[in-house]
This record gives C-alpha cells, structure tokens and sequence, in this order.
C-alpha cells in the first residue's frame, strides 16, 4: 500500500507538471474549453505513466534484492502532506501565470482577454477529460487483471501472467484506438459527402457562358461539389469591378472542374483545358490556375482580388481533389493536391504555351495552405518557377512544401526565418502585413513571387525538427528581431512540447483576427498587385481593399 501511495504521489506531481506545461503559451489562443481538454488530458496521461514508472522501478529494484532498497516503498505523512499541499500552490500559481500568458497571447493577435465563462468552461472540460481518461486506464486495467486470471486458469506458468496482462491491455487499446480513428473518418466521410452535395445560399446555377456549369459547358453542376458552385456562381460581376475600379471592365471567366466529373486527374484537366478554350479563358490578359485546399475551397478574397485588380479581364481555373476538410488530406493523402496541381497546370500551361507569343495571357499561380504545397509541387524547384510564370502567390505554405523549404534555408544572411530575404527579393519576397514587398529597396522582376507568411500560423511551422531543435522563429524576442511581432515574449521552446502545441495551434489557427494565424484574406489585394501590378491609381486599389476587407470572416474559412 504505501509504494503505491507513493507511486500516486510522483504521478501527481507529474500530472500538475504536464498540466502546467500544456498551459504555457503557444502561438494562438485557444478556445477555453479546447485548453481545458488538452490540460486535463496532459495531467491525467502524466500521472499514470509516472505512476507505471515508479512502480515497476520499485518492483525491479526489490527483485534485485538491494540490501539498502525498502521491500515496501513509504514516505513519512508529513512529507506526502507538504507535497499535497506545494503541488496545490503550485496549481494555483500555474492557474494565475496561465491567465496572464494567455491574455498575452490573445493581445498579441489582438483578441480580448479572458473572462468568467471562460474559466468555467476551462474548469469543467479539464474535470471531464481527466475522468473519462481516468475511466478509459480503469477499463485497460480491469481487461489486463482479467487476461492475468484467464492465464492462471489455463495452467500457464505464473511467469506469464504479467505479460499477458500487458499483451491484453495493449490489443484492447490497439483495437479501441483503431475504431476511434476509423469511426472519426467515416464519420468526416459521411459528413463532408453530404455537404458536397449542397449549394451555398445565395449561389445560384450560371447562365453565363464565361462560368463552367453556364450555358454550353460539358461541366456538370450537380458534379462540381459545394465549393465549386461556390466559386463559378459566385464572386464581382463587371459592373462590380467597373464601379470600384472606375473604368470599364469584362465579365470574369471562372473555370471549375469537379472530383465527381471525371474520375482521373489527367481527365479533369483535359475538361478544364477545354472549359478555358470554351470560356475565352486563354483571349484574357491574365490567366490563374489555382490550386484549392482539401475540401476544394478557394479562398474569396485571393481570387475576387486578382479579379478587381484587373478589371475582370482575368480567367481562373481549379479542380477539385477532396471534400474533405484539410487535416484529412494532410494526415493521410498528401498526395491528392500535388497530383491535381502537377495535372492541372501542366495541361493549361501546355495548351497556353503553344500559342504566339504575342497572343499570350500572363500566366500565374495560387494556392493555399494543401493548395500552396500542391500547386508548388508543379515546378522542380524555385528557378523553374521564376522562369515558367509571370506571377505566383503562395498563402500559409505547410513546412514540407518546395521550394518553399530551400528557400528559407539559402535566404540572405541576416533575414529572420520568420520574414526572409531571398537574393535580395529580386524574384521572391515575403508579406505579413500590408507594406513587406516595399521594405525592399531592390528591384523586383518577373516572374515575381510572393509567399504570404504570418508568425503565428502553425501551418508553416510545424516540423518534427521541433522535437529536438530550437526554431529560428524563436530565437530572440520581438523587440530584436528574433521573432514576429504577433509571437509572444512568453513562448519558450521545451523539447516535444513545443511541437506538440504548434501541432495543436493547427486546429485553431484560423480562429484569430485577419493578419494572424492562418488567415491571409486581408493582404491579398497588396499580395497580387505587387506580383502582377494592376496598373490602378492608388485610390482605385484602396476601394478594392475596402470591399475585400469588408467580406464576412466566415469566408475566410476552409469549412
């Protein structure tokens, strides 16, 4: 009895540990209940590992019959009182320092502090996670004493009780773990299936004939899937752009191919390039071949500002890959956006490259976030970007993406991993904030590329390297340079941890105000007039930005 009281005490002391660390800040705020969730997590998965650890250290140490080792492991009570009650002052103070880091974090992205409600929600999720995670260990402790009794029954040698016990406990936990994750996607399946199936309100079928699914298209409305009808039923219509821009402009051709049009991605392209020779696409000055995140969503703001900027004289086309949401095709199909960009472009710039030269349209690239890593995926590296299109921009590219990764790794000396300098920025520059492209007083050339980059977007950062490796994007504070301005001064790097927490900030990371996190929609307008300049007069582009800055903040969302 005592050893195990004692083991419970290192556990806890352990758990209070993990707690505390789980609260430390991280690179955008959490939602309390979300906090709540991951604190009380933490503690309990602490406390019964450093439990385990204790117990079977004592165990072995009594079979090594050490002369100096207790057979029964028990601390005087006014030891275990003391540390009751340090472990208790240290919750309290932990609770008080979290507030505070979190608050910080909060006005770093510029979101209000916390409230009442707040620590309520927080308190209740971290009870409720630690008991069903306390009932879960009961249910693997009950299976692994009954797999114990089951081999005494059998006639096993009493050598074989343990790991029978242990073998049970892990089948049972191996099987629970795989129903979890295969219910979780079937259930993301079947939930991003049926909303596939939906139309937007307020998205209507085209009749233009500048619209896949409009008048003549071989594209199927029913099989362009919900962000699709959003895209080619959506966005500024001619008299829209004219009003803002003040000339007269072109009704915008916009070309979609859906998943469930064609079932390989060569297909769908070949129905893109076709849709594009339909529609005009290629007669337009500026041509885009975008590349969608995982659910097919284009984000608004991006491509109704290229739209704007150009006067409508402007084609874009996509396909889709996935309905569902982004972290599905990042855990398990990486695969899906880089062969739906690789297809896509290499047909539209086969078919565009085969024309005079004079008759040419200004060929560009997006994507963002799966998009970026997909779309980038088409080039052999940066060289073979810069000298196959006239413009790109690449929003919240995930760590592993390319070029994107060699070019943080050779950018000038002295440029910040978090806002880089590459050869000067004479065909690669990086935007934050409205303003970056012009820190640069060198030239900038064609073709001009732009990766939109914030400080706090989890996207762009996670990286297993985090396990053992301290960060650039760490290494200082804000004040010198050694940070984002938008990263706390609090957030410290502690090995795993850190990764673990940027591996959560990923699921928050479009929760927090434009300008931060994974939310690029604010500086698009600034992102594609620096790389394909419009031409407008500096007023004509400040009432693009107010009609872009003006859309809902929903729409900033791969939902």
């Amino acid at each position: 009895m005592g050893s195990i009281r004692t083991a419970s005490l290192f556990g806890a002391i352990a758990g209070v540990a993990a707690a505390g660390l789980a609260l430390t800040p991280s690179l955008v705020p959490r939602p309390a209940v979300f906090q709540g969730f991951l604190a009380g997590l933490a503690c309990i998965l602490a406390y019964v590992f450093a439990a385990w650890l204790c117990t079977a250290a004592h165990k072995f140490l009594v079979r090594r019959r050490l002369p100096a080792w207790p057979a029964t492991l028990r601390l005087p009570v006014w030891l275990r009182i003391a540390a009751a009650a340090a472990l208790l002052l240290y919750a309290v103070l932990v609770g008080v320092v979290a507030v505070r880091w979190q608050n910080d974090v909060r006005t770093h992205v510029e979101m209000p502090p916390v409230d009442g409600p707040d620590f309520a929600g927080f308190f209740v999720a971290a009870l409720l996670t630690a008991a069903a995670t306390l009932g879960v260990r009961w249910c693997l402790h009950r299976t692994a004493a009954a797999a114990r009794r089951a081999s005494g029954r059998a006639g096993l040698p009493s050598g074989f009780a343990g790991p029978a016990g242990v073998l049970a406990g892990v089948l049972v936990a191996s099987l629970a773990a795989t129903v979890l994750v295969s219910a979780a996607l079937w259930g993301t399946d079947r939930v991003y299936g049926a909303r596939n199936a939906t139309t937007p309100a307020g998205i209507s079928e085209p009749s233009s004939t500048h619209r896949s699914a409009g008048a003549d298209s071989a594209v199927s409305w029913d099989r362009l899937g919900m962000q699709g009808r959003a895209f080619v039923g959506g966005g500024p219509t001619a008299a829209a752009i004219g009003a803002a821009t003040g000339k007269a402009a072109k009704e915008p051709v916009r070309v979609y191919v859906g998943a469930g049009q064609e079932d390989s991605m060569a297909a769908r392209a070949a129905v893109a390039v076709a849709e594009l020779k339909r529609t005009g696409g290629f007669d337009r000055s500026v041509l885009m071949v975008a590349t969608p995140t995982g659910s097919g969503w284009l984000e608004r703001q991006a491509v109704d500002s290229l739209e704007y900027l150009h006067g409508g004289d402007t084609a874009i086309v996509s396909m889709q890959y996935s309905y569902q949401p982004s972290w599905v095709s990042f855990l398990f199909h990486q695969d899906l956006p880089r062969e739906s960009a690789q297809a896509l472009y290499a047909a539209v710039a086969e078919e565009r490259n085969s024309m005079p030269a004079a008759q040419r349209p200004d060929l560009v690239v997006y994507g963002l976030s799966l998009g970026a890593s997909g779309m980038q995926s088409a080039f052999s590296g940066a060289q073979d970007l810069v000298d196959s299109v006239d413009g790109a921009v690449f929003s919240g590219a995930p760590n592993n993406s390319q070029p994107w990764g060699t070019l943080q790794e050779t950018r000038d000396a002295g440029s910040p991993e978090w806002q880089p300098v590459y050869q000067a920025g004479r065909n690669v520059r990086w935007l934050s904030n409205n303003g970056d492209f012009d820190a640069l007083a060198g030239p900038w050339v064609a073709g001009r590329v732009a990766y939109l980059q914030h400080g706090t977007d989890a996207v762009t950062w996670l990286s297993p390297r985090l396990i053992w490796e301290k960060p650039d994007w760490l290494n200082g504070t804000a004040a010198d340079g050694g940070r984002a301005p938008d990263v706390s001064d609090s957030m410290r790097r502690v090995p795993l941890f850190t990764y673990l927490q940027v591996a959560v900030d990923m699921f928050v990371g479009e929760a927090v105000p434009a300008s931060h996190g994974h939310n690029f929609g604010d500086v698009a307008v600034g992102a594609w007039n620096g790389v394909a300049p419009s031409g407008l007069e500096p007023a004509a582009v400040d009432r693009i930005q107010g009609i872009i800055s003006a859309y809902p903040y929903e729409d900033s969302m791969d939902n």
